[in-house]
């Protein structure tokens, strides 16, 4: 089987991977590195996700790399607008020609003798071959590219109408001046409804219980003034923080005051519907932050509401019928198309088989380091973002990090880093969040401790500390050297082959 060798192998050439890529060459210049990509392209979810209006719930001055600012005019951006600001940024930085598309990573084996790993690939021409690299660097998200979460709906088979599960939308879906129904209450539905309804005869968006709606300006008016009298490095980075540490401040005052914060939530909401309306369907059960906050830009959503385009749901699922679906209540939805905004399936690895020294590494069982590396596994580092912040801020902290790492080991002549959990550590759940999505996830996902430094933090500020100033040499993860007998054995082997 034909074998490459080079020294950093990165998974994904969305924001993550192509951040990473951007900072190793930055930051290790010596170090070669390819990015595998299974998709045609680049962006990652900005390239899966063609359903309408696909857009950031984040500002793009946090969801963008901190080294390449953000220019346009929209702070709450397309998602054909970030795709090409991930490919201008590789361009730019000279990550383009580093990208291997379709090539899907199916197996990647950790060998402590040889201190490398053994990354096995199928490119699009068919068969596999594999590449060893001593650092594995995962940025391919947290969630399955292959299905996102499909519940089942008595009587599905039916409906008579189209059923669109919103991961897999299709190219040429004529929607208009049809009824549609969107299934869910997250980011994608939020998204849907207002920009459905500007063709579809009605959308309804039906959800078994509310979410936090929040209407933000699709544009940064300080970010746009600073940008046209600054610098353009100096503007977004001041943009950046004021965007960081106000987020932080709203965060904090949700968590302490949730009451208070929920019912301010729910007034805005209430000021941008109609008269009248029903606000038992935007009062959610639980507290801000419990699960992740919607964002309605320029508060399209309400205002779909508001101009009787789109209208909300709140009631269980009886059954799909042959027009529609029945609720619970006995009331029936008329639908042509209904679309299953029902959610994302987890993961941790993107489908990679992963092993070290021979056996599978379960997740489940491992406890998170830093938030970026995972106990008993050696030089990898995985990318899993913020729930309650833009997921660029912690990409972008995690590849300084695994830059400062593997410049620690060529200043310390290391090969192998893992870090190893104490024996009886507590175990806390990965994520505090009770969004669906998570909940069904938590078993197959790492653990977290109940001490530094096995603590995942939902804190730019904090985890800035832990990843950028803490020494990395913290007497918790572990320097070893490779085997010198696996050493002088691959030196005959290569002697051998080239006489």
């Amino acid at each position: 089987m034909k074998k490459e060798t080079v020294d950093v192998v990165i998974v994904g050439a969305g924001l993550s991977g192509i951040g990473a890529a951007v900072h190793l060459g930055l930051e290790c210049p010596d170090k070669s590195y390819l990015v595998l990509e299974a998709r045609a392209d680049m962006g990652g979810t900005w390239d899966l996700f063609r359903y309408p209006g696909i857009r950031s719930d984040s500002d793009m001055y946090t969801l963008g790399f901190s080294f390449k600012p953000w220019r346009d005019a929209k702070a709450i951006a397309d998602g054909p607008s970030i795709k090409k600001y991930i490919r201008e940024t590789a361009d730019e930085y000279g990550v383009t020609s580093k990208v291997r598309f379709q090539h899907k990573v199916i197996g990647a084996q950790w060998s402590t003798e040889k201190a490398r790993w053994t990354i096995t690939v199928q490119p699009p021409e068919g068969g596999k071959f594999e590449i060893e690299s001593q650092f594995l660097f995962m940025g391919s998200g947290y969630y399955s590219y292959k299905e996102g979460y499909n519940p089942h709906f008595e009587g599905r088979e039916d409906f008579k109408g189209e059923i669109i599960h919103p991961q897999f939308w299709p190219e040429n879906l004529d929607y208009r001046n049809k009824k549609v129904v969107v299934i869910g209450s997250g980011a994608t539905a939020v998204t849907l409804v207002p920009e459905m309804s500007k063709q579809a005869a009605h959308v309804t968006m039906l959800q078994r219980s509310p979410t936090y709606i929040v209407a933000r300006p699709g544009s940064d008016v300080i970010a746009n003034t600073l940008r046209a009298i600054l610098p353009g490095q100096l503007a977004y980075n001041i943009t950046r923080w004021k965007n960081i540490l106000m987020g932080r401040f709203f965060n904090h005052m949700a968590k302490k005051k949730p009451e208070a914060t929920a019912e301010k939530f729910l007034k805005w909401a209430q000021k941008r519907l109609p008269e009248g309306y029903d606000m038992r369907h935007f009062k959610p059960s639980y507290n801000p932050w419990d699960q992740r906050i919607c964002l309605a830009p320029d508060g399209d959503f309400f205002a779909a509401i508001k101009e009787g385009k789109a209208s909300v749901e709140t009631d269980h699922i009886e059954r799909f019928t042959e027009n529609g679906i029945l609720l619970k209540s006995g009331k029936t939805l008329e639908a042509d198309i209904i679309v299953t905004a029902t959610g994302l399936k987890m993961q941790t690895s993107a489908d990679v088989d992963l092993q070290v020294d021979g056996k599978p590494i379960q997740f489940g069982d491992t406890f998170s380091y830093k938030g970026v590396m995972f106990s008993g596994v050696p030089n990898f580092v995985l990318v899993f973002g913020y729930t309650m912040a833009s997921w660029t801020l912690k990409a972008d902290l995690a590849a300084i990090y695994f830059c400062r790492l593997v410049n620690h080991m060529d200043d310390h002549r290391a090969d192998i880093a893992v870090p190893r959990a104490p024996e009886g550590m507590k175990e806390v759940p990965f994520l505090d969040f009770s969004s669906g999505y998570v909940q069904r996830a938590l078993e197959h996902l790492p653990k977290q401790g109940d001490r530094a430094p096995w603590l995942v933090h939902q804190d730019y500020l904090a985890d800035r500390k832990v990843l950028l100033q803490e020494p990395v040499e913290d007497g918790v993860i572990q320097f070893e050297k490779a085997n010198p007998a696996a050493e002088r054995e691959e030196r005959v082997d290569a002697v051998a082959v080239s006489q």
